[in-house]
């Protein structure tokens, strides 16, 4: 059983939407880190009976390193090992990982679909008037409910 939701603190969302709106026109990224939900139902967000939910607790700045960046993100690959250990080290999980749409939509692009690679986990796609989320599935990305706790 896989979460349909992801716990998204105010002050992580609006973190979130400073640094799109800083990198415009650029796309920018970085790594999700805080509790997955573990398989059995119980996330440890004390909310049993709502189900699930992934919680991030901070998002990671790495650098976008694309060809276009105005078009396209790539995760730098030795920052994001870097957030990852260093996240790890603190005993936090990683969540999933984000990047902007300066322009919109708020969905994932046939790019995104194609480039992404970590099964179960969680994508967000910060757009100019909100954040959204999916899980990829290996297949396809499926829309999780944000909430903020």
């Amino acid at each position: 059983m896989s979460a349909d939701r992801l716990l998204l603190p105010a002050a992580v969302r609006d973190a979130l939407h400073e640094r799109r709106a800083a990198g415009a026109p650029a796309e920018v990224c970085g790594v999700l880190l805080g509790a997955r939900a573990s398989d059995d139902g119980g996330s440890g967000d004390g909310d049993a009976a709502a189900g699930p939910a992934d919680r991030v607790a901070e998002a990671v700045a790495v650098d976008n390193v694309a060809a276009d960046p105005d078009r396209f993100y790539e995760l730098d690959p030795a920052a994001t090992v870097a957030a990852v250990e260093e996240g790890e080290a603190r005993g936090r999980d990683v969540v999933g990982f984000y990047h902007s749409h300066p322009r919109g939509p708020a969905e994932p692009s046939a790019t995104d679909r194609d480039r992404a690679t970590w099964t179960g986990y969680v994508y967000c796609i910060v757009a100019p008037e909100e954040v959204v989320a999916y899980r990829w599935t290996g297949e396809s990305f499926r829309r999780l409910r944000v909430e903020t706790p």
